[in-house]
């Protein structure tokens, strides 16, 4: 079924509702209009209901039937438009009886006369829209369908049925060795190997058509050799070529790993090539260093970057990835290797099927036809790990089929559109059948990714945001709207259409990636289909010749400003900008219904007059601001009643403006800055706003500060001391007081604790046990150490048994009391002042914990934190044991800390760990590494401040890490190296 059926379908399908709702409300409109509008309400029931026939029906979607719905769907859209600018521009008629009432109404009828008129005027011609829509269908026989009536196998079917599958259950995203590489990597490696100190810089190129592989080899090398170089970087280049992006993300990536001030790049997005080149040889002088440059589309481009990067006689390596073979050649003419990437063959296919069925949790009970899988998918990665997916969803929703059934089946349906024909244009064949079969709701959620720029790491939690604020996601089958998201999102991932590459410290998905080729194939149909317009992204798109209803700018160069300046944006509904608001700047006025604005990362934000402008966009739902550089809230932001999403972390923004209680539907706010622990300040307008499941990212002060505050205001030095204390200074505790008001919070993530006192200690303490009541399931505290863990939440009474998470951060000298009666907790988070083997035996106890992490954070005072080290092995005897009960299902263990302590895993200790992360600038030994069992991965964090001697340590880390392959028969565990900027102390 091809993406208009979806998008049509749920266009008119959000519709419904709303024109049901308007013709609910009691709005004094012209004469006629409230019969038009249910006419339009009818016309499009009865669209809705055929739309819905073809969903169920496998019909080919002729040129006519496509052009249909496009029109259903476009009429559908600015329908919406007016409806939703009803309630904008009549507001709230005045209701109820009496002389002031009547009054205000005449007031009303007067003062709105002209924009009931208009919108009459615009409903009376979309009812002529939607009966000439209708009539089309008839008129070109779009209703004559030639389907199988019960469509029982047909693609798509299903849409409207549940997908009732349990949630994926907690787990580790590892980095599996690529399947069938094997010989590669052999090969590979050893080119790597004899290119040591003394000799030149060294280059080659990993080439093949689309869907091979290229990438996957590439990274599995630059993670294998990584602590072989001394450093390291990794950039997509891809078709759109633009080389001061490529050197501006080396400059800062190898910035990352260096001791060096963050100031010492400020500007770089102004940066001219020769200043990022002087940069960039700057940062590289003396040093062996790997870089991989991903999909280069040109010679001109390679070429280009290739005299940008600095000459090295380190033995440096350059490994690029191409689809076309005279880049190839370009490189083996500077002396370069290529290395031509094949076809899997019949055994490795299997093994790749195989592996991704048994992924999704389903184990064949019979040899599978390999034969049917090479003929299918022509040993193509990509293919076989899309079509794998494809069959394990459909043997998950079909009990009564077989997968060898279903693999036959997709191969005869790939078998007339391919033929032989199983090269690039083959692999989106197979995109496309595999796209084809996705319900209606899937097909929008997975379009949307087109959103994002190749490459991107795109967040779990923004997109299940996103997906819900644009309305695609709404509560079904008694689950609230974030569990159907997560229920989409595992979907996708269980189809390999997206790729999960990391996951949070509970085991789910973080982020994600979609594969450049499938993210081609959407951004072509989002663009046939007017879904999501893309400007400035990797690959050429045509000029939109609809309406814009949803836009993302990836770049603001003048190219992109005068094309988006010559668009028709006043009908666009979610707009999306990378890097600068630039572009956008002259256009503001014309976004008066948008619902979604994400500027993340956008820098020039910071004019007020900008912002101002924002806060008239009086639809939105999601406002994203991360990592701007604004600084205030402006104080008119109460006008955007539906805002549901603030996100303004990683901002200067410290305080909210009293108007900010308006926002009755706000359910997330994110705020603050974790690393750096600057927060947002706790005011009694956040408490106002009883609809917020996130509050994350706060600062509360304690009375103490109040009082300081209180001393140094001219109107409380005038005032009689007796009416402050009794009057003024409890109204200004409100705000921690009311916090326990926030009945709905599911996550309350606190960074920063100032001056508290006893009383501020004991209103806090009861907030959380309040909260912990209701639903809260995630709580973070830092305490900024001023005791409160220790003192208070510690010796609680009522503790929060009920949580998920738990990170506590500061002046904390043991664990609760109580963390043992914590049954349902998966994740802990514990910054210690001391850590014994005590400790670890309680925490053994913890039945459901899958990862625990134990942290020191020492950025403002070195050395405060190694007299707490010291202390801590002073009191630890100076090896902490891990015993060999308990931690039944921890997976996931890390340690961050100056300098870490002795650590000795005994034998059977932590049975089901996999994960072992460790960061230091000092490390002593390590003992019993092989007795981890089932240990797969061993990431090690060195600060760019660390000495020879604990480079060397770590090095010997990873040579420990062998001998659990002799301990237990089985496979190395994957060992990382890599390294953190850290500036130096005085």
């Amino acid at each position: 079924m091809d993406l208009v059926v979806g998008a049509s379908s749920e266009a008119v399908k959000s519709l419904t509702g709303k024109l049901g709702s308007l013709l609910a409300q009691e709005y004094t409109l012209i004469t006629g209009v409230r019969d038009d509008i249910q006419y339009i309400n009818d016309e499009l029931a009865s669209m809705q209901a055929f739309l819905s026939k073809l969903k169920r029906r496998d019909v080919d979607q002729d040129e006519q039937r496509q052009d249909w719905m496009k029109q259903v769907r476009e009429v559908a859209y600015d329908i919406e438009d007016c409806v939703d600018d009803v309630g904008h521009s009549l507001g709230r008629e005045p209701r109820g009886s009496g002389m002031a009432i009547s009054f205000q109404r005449a007031w009303y009828l007067l003062t709105t006369i002209y924009q009931r008129r208009r919108i009459a005027a615009e409903i009376g011609n979309l009812k002529l829209r939607a009966q000439h829509v209708s009539e089309r269908r008839t008129r070109y026989g779009v209703e004559n369908l030639q389907g199988n009536g019960g469509g029982g196998g047909s693609p798509g079917v299903g849409a409207d049925v549940p997908r009732d599958r349990p949630a994926p259950l907690p787990r580790l995203i590892g980095t599996m060795e690529p399947v069938g590489m094997d010989a590669a990597i052999s090969e590979l490696q050893e080119w790597f190997s004899n290119g040591k100190e003394g000799s030149q810089q060294r280059y080659l190129a990993i080439v093949g058509f689309g869907g091979l592989g290229k990438t996957t080899l590439a990274m599995a090398l630059y993670r294998k050799l990584g602590d072989e170089f001394d450093c390291r970087a990794f950039v997509l280049a891809s078709q759109k070529f633009h080389l001061p992006t490529v050197l501006r993300s080396l400059v800062k990536q190898f910035h990352e790993k260096q001791a060096a001030s963050e100031d010492s790049l400020h500007g770089i997005e102004g940066w001219g090539d020769e200043m990022l080149k002087r940069e960039l040889l700057e940062q590289l002088k003396s040093k062996r260093y790997h870089i991989l440059i991903d999909d280069i589309w040109s010679v001109s481009a390679w070429e280009s970057i290739r005299d940008s990067l600095p000459k090295s006689d380190k033995g440096s390596c350059v490994v690029v990835t191409t689809r076309f073979n005279s880049v190839a050649e370009a490189c083996r003419r500077q002396n370069g290797h290529v290395h031509k990437l094949k076809q899997l063959d019949l055994e490795s296919s299997y093994n790749l099927f195989l592996q991704i069925i048994s992924d999704n949790g389903l184990c064949p009970i019979r040899p599978i036809n390999a034969g049917i899988i090479m003929k299918t998918c022509g040993g193509l990665p990509l293919a076989i790990v899309v079509v794998a997916g494809l069959i394990a969803s459909k043997l998950k929703s079909k009990i009564d089929t077989t997968l060898d059934h279903q693999l036959v089946k997709v191969e005869e349906s790939l078998s007339a559109e391919l033929g032989n024909n199983l090269t690039t244009e083959g692999v989106a064949q197979i995109i496309n059948h595999c796209y084809k079969n996705l319900p209606a709701d899937l097909k929008t959620c997975l379009l949307y990714l087109s959103t994002f720029p190749k490459g991107r790491s795109i967040s779990r939690k923004h997109l299940i945001r996103r997906w819900i604020a644009e309305g695609f996601i709404t509560e079904e089958h008694g689950k609230t709207a974030d569990e159907v998201a997560e229920d989409s999102l595992n979907e996708l991932i269980g189809r390999n259409l997206i790729k999960p590459i990391n996951n949070s410290s509970n085991g789910k998905v973080k982020s994600c990636q979609i594969h450049d080729m499938v993210l081609q194939y959407i951004v072509s149909k989002s663009s046939d289909e007017n879904f999501i317009t893309v400007i400035g992204g990797h690959w050429q798109t045509p000029f939109p010749s609809y309406k814009v209803r949803r836009l993302s700018v990836h770049k603001s160069d003048q190219q992109e400003t005068g094309m988006v300046e010559r668009m028709k944006l006043s009908h666009v509904r979610s707009l999306t900008v990378l890097e600068s608001f630039s572009a956008l700047h002259s256009t503001m006025l014309k976004f008066q219904i948008l619902q979604v604005l994400d500027l993340d990362g956008c820098k020039d934000l910071s004019h007020p007059h900008q912002f101002k402008k924002i806060c008239n966009m009086y639809q939105l739902k999601y406002l994203g601001l991360r990592r701007t550089d604004i600084d205030k809230i402006p104080k008119n932001i109460g006008r955007l009643e539906y805002l549901e999403v603030l996100d303004i972390r990683e901002t200067n923004v410290r305080k909210l403006p009293t108007s900010f209680a308006k926002l009755q539907r706000m359910t997330h706010l994110l705020a603050g800055n974790k690393s750096k622990r600057t927060a947002l300040k706790l005011s009694e307008e956040i408490t106002k706003v009883v609809a917020l499941q996130t509050l994350c990212g706060i600062e509360i002060s304690g009375s103490s500060t109040l009082e300081e505050d209180q001393e140094q205001s001219p109107d409380m030095t005038n005032r009689n001391s007796t009416t402050t204390s009794k009057v003024d200074f409890p109204k200004q505790l409100r705000s921690l007081e009311a916090l326990e008001k926030l009945i709905n919070l599911k996550k309350l993530a606190i960074y920063k604790l100032v001056k508290f006192q006893v009383k501020d200690n004991e209103l806090l303490l009861s907030a959380i046990e309040h909260l912990s009541s209701c639903s809260l399931k995630f709580l973070a505290i830092d305490d900024s150490f001023t005791g409160f863990l220790d003192s208070s939440l510690s010796s609680s009474q009522a503790p929060p048994e009920h949580l998920y998470t738990l990170e506590l951060s500061g002046m904390l000298s043991k664990v609760p009391r109580w963390i043992d009666r914590l049954h349902n907790l998966e994740k802990l988070t514990l910054s210690l002042t001391s850590l014994k083997t005590d400790t670890l035996v309680v925490l053994s106890s913890l039945p459901e914990l899958f990862s625990l992490t134990f942290s020191l954070h020492a950025a403002d005072n070195y050395s405060n934190a190694l007299k707490i080290m010291h202390k801590n092995t002073l009191e630890s005897g100076g090896k902490i044991f891990v015993q060999d009960e308990g931690f039944e299902k921890l997976k996931l263990l890390r340690f961050a800390a100056p300098a870490l302590p002795s650590l000795s895993f005994l034998e059977g200790a932590m049975p089901e760990l996999q994960r072992l992360e460790l960061r230091f600038r000092m490390v002593d030994y390590m003992y019993g590494l092989e007795n981890l069992s089932k240990l797969q991965q061993v990431f090690l964090t060195v600060s760019s401040q660390a000495s020879e001697v604990t480079r060397a340590m770590t090095s010997n880390i990873k040579r420990l890490a062998s001998k659990i392959q002799d301990a237990n028969n089985s496979p190395n565990p994957s060992v990382v190296i890599d390294e953190y900027n850290e500036l130096a102390k005085e």
